[in-house]
């Protein structure tokens, strides 16, 4: 209904957001169960083990559990949240996200990836906060316990290799954390460097355990 009663990617009729061709196009990463995933940062890694990148640099973050690969037709739903203010997205993934973290391990606090004040007055509206506000989770949401204390250049703008620079130094928390176990939330993780630099502030302030929870993942098959 919200839509229209069609389909938002094909526009053809639908009940739902998506039709359910549409739905059964997007890109859905393996399950756990099927230890294709390294459980660090969601790549591809054979047997689910630890991927060579997490052995060789441990991220500051634990663990990453993604629900959909960022390829079309996901990265367009992505686009359309982000970017065109189509916040009626944003239960349609929070939804995807939850059906893969709803068995996951317990979490004391929930936190969206910031948005510097700039980027905030320019969008309205922070999507990664969108989507942590509709997920059915127990643990409380913590809108403002990270803050980005300067504005920064889109990472998709650089390179990969600046995009660890970039972030560096570029967020806060804004009051200590009693250990525990923080599940951190965003629309796309690409290289992971704003998600690996906001787990390292975290656990400065005493997080004893950080996770990711992300929408999309860039994911590359394995041959």
């Amino acid at each position: 209904m919200l839509f229209g009663g069609t389909c938002f990617l094909c526009r053809g009729a639908s009940r739902a957001v998506l039709c359910p061709d549409c739905d059964a196009d997007l890109p859905r990463l393996p399950p756990a169960g099927e230890k294709r995933l390294c459980p660090r940062c969601a790549l591809a890694s054979p047997g689910g083990a630890l991927c060579g990148r997490c052995l060789a640099e441990p991220p500051a973050y634990d663990a990453t559990v993604a629900a959909l690969a960022y390829a079309f037709p996901a990265d367009t739903l992505m686009h359309a949240l982000k970017f065109r203010g189509e916040l009626a997205l944003a239960p349609l993934l929070a939804e995807m996200l939850f059906h893969k973290i709803y068995e996951n391990e317990p979490i004391d606090l929930v936190v969206p990836v910031p948005l510097s004040a700039r980027r905030l007055r320019e969008r309205g509206y922070n999507q990664a906060a969108e989507i942590a506000r509709r997920l059915d989770m127990r643990a409380p949401l913590e809108l403002f316990l990270c803050e980005r204390t300067r504005d920064t250049a889109a990472q998709t703008e650089l390179p990969w290799s600046e995009r660890r620079r970039n972030v560096r130094g570029a967020f806060r928390c804004a009051r200590p954390i009693p250990g525990g176990t923080v599940a951190v939330v965003d629309d796309v993780m690409t290289t992971g460097a704003t998600l690996d630099e906001v787990a390292s502030v975290l656990k400065k302030s005493g997080a004893a355990r950080v996770v990711n929870w992300v929408v999309a993942r860039t994911y590359v098959e394995p041959p």
